[in-house]
């Protein structure tokens, strides 16, 4: 099975578990709305907490799919396939 991995979009669709609130951009207020905030529910680019949205999805993704997560380097996921060892 071969996994296509696309980094730009995947900032974009991490899956918020913080609530988060943005004002409205420059030149793309709505007029009905003007003083309103709108609240998140996917991660934009850019935002602290994107690249944290998407280690935890790709984390429990992996270990849902049997690689170990490393003691040391918490970003390294390993997995034995017998004579053959991937790393992540």
């Amino acid at each position: 099975m071969m996994y296509e991995m696309n980094v730009k979009r995947a900032f974009l669709n991490g899956l918020m578990k913080e609530e988060a609130y943005v004002e409205q951009p420059l030149r793309f207020e709505r007029s009905i709305y003007p003083p309103y905030v709108f609240n998140l529910n996917k991660a934009l680019y850019g935002l602290k907490q994107a690249p944290r949205a998407w280690y935890e999805n790709l984390s429990s993704s992996l270990t849902e799919n049997g690689f170990i997560k490393g003691k040391v380097d918490t970003t390294l996921f390993c997995k034995d396939y017998g004579s053959q060892f991937l790393i992540v």
